[in-house]
């Protein structure tokens, strides 16, 4: 068991240190610029190695910003709504996350992936196969057979992905201003009431 531990701990330290060297080597030069041979020399692995950790030169600065709302639904508690237990995960983020956010790490990834057009449509597909995993885990949770979505599972789908894409991009937005992530954190969690007090009980027109 113990040499187990100590043989997940190696490859998530090299999983760690070939993600690292990738995002200051897309930082210095760009993304279109840097090859996967030249990652994998400064990162001391082979080419194989790489691979096995991020099957494509774009997962090595998208995996890390995907968030698996699906799971969150799939995986809730006994009696729990949908709603509910996406709004607990993102107000325990916005309470207890962040001390772990690496706000250069961040900041970094995040003019890396604004400076290229491939990372920019990547991202853009990867939310697109997020929204549709989170439209068949709702379509699930409704007791669907098979959960097959309708038409009122992908717009609860495109509803949430829109409002959490909305409270990453302020989150970020105050970040760049240099706003201290403490502030950062508690400005979010007020956010994150707003937003989902909105989808549980809709717009007015006052």
């Amino acid at each position: 068991m113990m040499m187990a531990g100590l043989r997940e701990k190696k490859k998530e330290q090299t999983r760690r240190r070939i993600a690292e060297v990738a995002l200051r080597m897309f930082a210095e030069r760009g993304y279109e610029a840097v090859t996967v041979n030249e990652i994998a020399e400064a990162a001391e692995v082979a080419k194989v190695t790489l691979f096995t950790y991020f099957p494509t030169k774009e997962c090595l600065v998208l995996d890390v910003v995907k968030d698996d709302t699906a799971k969150i639904v799939t995986e809730r508690r006994p009696g729990q709504t949908p709603l509910g237990a996406l709004r607990e995960h993102y107000r325990a983020f916005a309470a207890e996350g962040l001390g772990e956010v690496d706000v250069e790490g961040l900041l970094t990834r995040i003019r890396v992936i604004s400076a290229s057009p491939a990372l920019m449509a990547g991202l853009h597909q990867t939310q697109a196969g997020q929204r549709y995993e989170l439209a068949a885990a709702l379509a699930g949770a409704r007791g669907v057979p098979g959960g097959v979505c309708e038409l009122l599972d992908q717009l609860m789908a495109a509803q949430i992905t829109a409002v959490i894409t909305t409270l990453q991009e302020g989150f970020f937005q105050r970040l760049v201003a240099g706003t201290p992530i403490a502030e950062a954190g508690r400005r979010l969690a007020g956010d994150v009431a707003l937003a989902f007090d909105l989808l549980a009980h809709g717009f007015t027109d006052k």
